[in-house]
């Protein structure tokens, strides 16, 4: 059986990711899921290639399925993704500057700046600090993520709602 960096090797399955993460953490879907037809529509691929992907994805724990009749509704487990993260942290963090140990550079690789003594001081103390820098910077990128679809949503809401009929007002004001 084919390890994560296997699976998320294939760019085909990185994409069905990203769509089921925004999916996720979009307000559109209270569950976070998203049907197959839904998918193909957004990524412009054939449903049995998705479905091939879905599956290798469902089979290494990184999706969970729902049944409805015949239709397939998929959502984004990122548990799977937590032990990608733990080998990750170390090389993400190999070159803080500044930091005198590995539990405050776990912490300061996720807040992505150099973090100031008396919050560094406060993380040596807690029990776990890699373990509350990891929690940090998972609610900082989610809320990175969230406040970069708004934007694109916004933006996406103005041109639909201003610039294409502006833009069709003076079409027809040029067409007389």
């Amino acid at each position: 059986m084919a390890d994560i960096f296997d699976v998320i090797a294939d760019a085909t399955r990185r994409d069905l990711l990203q769509v089921l993460l925004e999916r996720y953490v979009s307000t559109d879907s209270e569950a976070g899921e998203i049907s197959v037809g839904e998918i193909v529509e957004k990524l412009g691929i054939s449903q049995p290639t998705v479905s091939k992907h879905l599956r290798v994805l469902r089979d290494h724990g990184l999706v969970t399925v729902r049944e409805e009749g015949q239709h397939r509704f998929y959502c984004i487990d990122t548990s799977p993704l937590e032990d990608l993260e733990d080998w990750l942290i170390p090389f993400l963090s190999a070159d803080f500057e500044g930091v005198p140990d590995s539990s405050s550079t776990v912490f300061a690789a996720w807040s992505g700046v150099a973090v100031p003594e008396p919050i560094r001081r406060a993380a040596e103390t807690l029990q776990s600090p890699s373990e509350a820098g990891a929690a940090v910077g998972r609610a900082a990128a989610a809320a990175s993520f969230q406040a970069r679809n708004a934007l694109q949503d916004a933006s996406h809401e103005v041109e639909r709602r201003v610039i294409e009929p502006l833009k069709k007002r003076l079409s027809r004001k040029e067409g007389k």
